[in-house]
């Protein structure tokens, strides 16, 4: 007979009030293997589709949002082609797809003269040295050229060679190769200058081997071209902000698309260093050629999952590969990245798949968008997740391109593809100046710490700068005569009208920008060399110029200009410039060489200078 002892009208209630005692009692499902062998059982056989819906009910599956699967991915891009390029402020030109771009952007032209000054005499003997090569296969003309191209043997008479015989090692290396090697570069230029001139003008050659020696002739450029890449018409650097500005530009179906770069030294250049700028109409035409047009491609793709090394699979009758212990991470509450990538391969592991896509170089890609099939037949529309304004700072996105000069813009998803190289050899500097504030005189030293010497190599900066003064303070016998004599007495201290900086330091004064005024500008100056010498002519000061190409700017034209440097460019930790020689190859085998131009932030150098006006200093014996 049964009892009305355990009937409730409320459960929940008793049991919350705990009247009555209870007993909690848990199932679980396990497997009962009828054998020993596990051979079958590690099999993971499926054979009843029931059980396995059952199985996936059981675990929650059906309740999930994410239960379809990527089976189909139908991606639909759009491709623009770069086809121009224009350097700095310069005529547009014809982009080259078969030239790194760091080759085209950064490639400075090599310095061979300077104030009607030689320079470069190790390329200029490698050059000599290749055309007596090429010559000598035809006859024996090897005195005749070295006539006809020469290289002269230094003077220590004549002023004008005391950039070469004030440094010993390059009077004896411009002395060794005097009368005995061949100047290469000025046949090199000599041709270069006019299509209709001959190698063998002036020389006495054999007429049945003029068509021979000319063809060799265009060998010779070509060998010179293909050792040293040159810019064709005008590089892209920047003296005023002491670096590389130039845009490149694409076509659409409203014109074009204008991708600049304005600020550009660090070495390594890709898409982050562009934004795009739509003000601009375009960078002009280019006679002779056709602008090509915007390509639309479709694809179908099959989504793949992505994984990674140590992953937990989420398959249950798949084995870890042990190749990494994903349960021996042990992050702390601030390592992020562990954190993420943990989530990652416990939660949405499964939520993350790749679609592979091939885009060409010097190309910009967009991805007009994903059509995407799941498992159950429903197709999606997907768009990129960083689609949104500009200025959103919610906006997540990678490889975007940013847009100059106008906020709250819609992003540009474009994708875009630049023919770079992935490693770039750089040699040692030829030329480095360090830039450094002087507070206390309201001016910038420029000091170059190494300057190119007249053999190809790089040198000190102060040493070639004592060496030359030393040079220019001995002077001929009758100077050193008509010298003043000095006071022989027990003076300690004299008066100094003003002190002497070293001579590799050259001053950048600040002038008032036209127009303007509050801005200003740093504008190159000169000291001058005050010696009772040859150099100095009836006592008249001569203006210390600078030795490096990248401060002479102005000084080798005709006539010859100032330099200015925009003073917001210096920072109060200093500047430093180098230039060097790169080296890179190509993707179809070739090497490129070309001189380039680096900068860093920081000093790293010598302290102020003893530039000082009307000071009372001591005497030395």
């Amino acid at each position: 007979m049964m009892t009305d002892q355990f009937v409730f009208e409320d459960i929940t209630q008793t049991l919350n009030s705990r009247d009555v005692p209870t007993i909690t009692l848990w199932n679980r499902l396990e497997g009962c293997p009828r054998t020993t062998d596990l051979t079958r059982a590690l099999r993971a056989e499926a054979r009843d589709a029931l059980w396995m819906l059952t199985r996936q009910w059981q675990m929650g599956e059906f309740r999930g949002d994410d239960t379809g699967t990527p089976v189909m991915g139908r991606i639909h891009t759009s491709v623009m082609r770069i086809d121009k390029y224009r350097p700095n402020d310069h005529a547009v030109e014809k982009f080259e797809d078969n030239v790194p771009i760091e080759v085209k952007v950064e490639s400075r032209a090599i310095n061979f003269s300077s104030a009607d000054r030689i320079l470069s005499l190790d390329i200029r003997l490698l050059m000599g040295r290749q055309w007596l090569k090429l010559v000598g296969k035809i006859g024996d003309y090897k005195k005749e050229f070295i006539a006809r191209y020469p290289i002269q043997p230094p003077d220590p008479g004549r002023v004008e060679d005391a950039h070469l015989c004030s440094h010993p090692e390059v009077w004896q290396s411009f002395a060794a190769a005097a009368g005995r090697l061949m100047d290469g570069a000025s046949l090199y230029f000599y041709l270069k200058g006019d299509p209709a001139r001959r190698a063998y003008d002036g020389i006495a050659v054999a007429p049945a081997h003029e068509n021979e020696i000319d063809r060799q002739a265009s060998r010779f450029m070509e060998w010179f071209e293909g050792l040293y890449y040159q810019p064709q018409q005008a590089d892209a650097w920047d003296p005023s902000r002491l670096e590389y500005r130039f845009a490149c530009s694409t076509p659409t179906a409203q014109g074009e698309k204008v991708y600049t770069a304005d600020e550009y030294y660090q070495g390594r250049l890709d898409w982050y260093n562009f934004d795009i700028d739509k003000q601009s109409n375009g960078l002009g035409e280019i006679p002779g050629t056709m602008a090509p047009k915007v390509s639309e491609v479709t694809q179908s793709l099959i989504p793949t999952p992505i994984v990674y090394t140590g992953a937990p699979n989420t398959r249950w009758w798949t084995f870890e590969d042990r190749q990494a212990n994903f349960g021996g991470i042990t992050p702390d509450t601030t390592d992020l990245a562990k954190l993420l990538l943990i989530e990652f391969g416990l939660v949405y592991a499964n939520d993350w798949f790749l679609i592979t896509h091939k885009a060409t170089e010097d190309s910009i890609t967009r991805i007009e968008g994903l059509a995407v099939t799941n498992s159950f037949g429903e197709r999606f529309w997907i768009e990129a997740a960083g689609s949104g304004s500009e200025e959103n700072w919610q906006r997540w996105g990678m490889f975007s391109t940013s847009i100059k000069g106008q906020p709250n813009k819609k992003t540009d998803s474009g994708l875009l593809l630049l023919p770079t190289v992935p490693k770039i050899q750089e040699g040692r500097p030829i030329e480095e100046v360090i830039l450094i504030r002087d507070e206390v005189a309201n001016m910038v030293w420029a000091i170059e710490k190494i300057i190119p010497a007249p053999t190809g190599a790089g040198k000190p900066g102060s040493e070639a700068a004592n060496e030359t003064r030393d040079y220019y303070s001995r002077g001929t016998q009758a100077d050193q005569a008509n010298a003043l004599m000095p006071i022989e007495d027990n003076t300690k201290i004299r008066y100094e009208v003003m002190g002497a900086a070293p001579e590799n330091w050259i001053p950048f004064i600040p002038v008032r920008v036209e127009s303007d005024n509050r801005q200003i500008k740093l504008q190159r100056a000169a000291l001058p060399r005050i010696l009772s010498s040859r150099s100095t002519g009836a006592g008249k000061p001569e203006k210390i110029r600078p030795r490096t190409t990248l401060l002479r700017e102005g000084l080798d034209r005709n006539p010859a200009s100032g330099y200015f440097i925009h003073e917001e460019e210096i920072p109060l930790a200093g500047l430093r410039v180098r230039q060097s020689f790169q080296r890179t190859r190509w993707r179809d085998g070739r090497v490129f060489v070309w001189l380039a131009v680096r900068k860093q932030t920081g000093r790293g150098g010598p302290g102020p200078g003893g530039l000082a006006f009307d000071r009372i200093v001591e005497v030395k014996v």
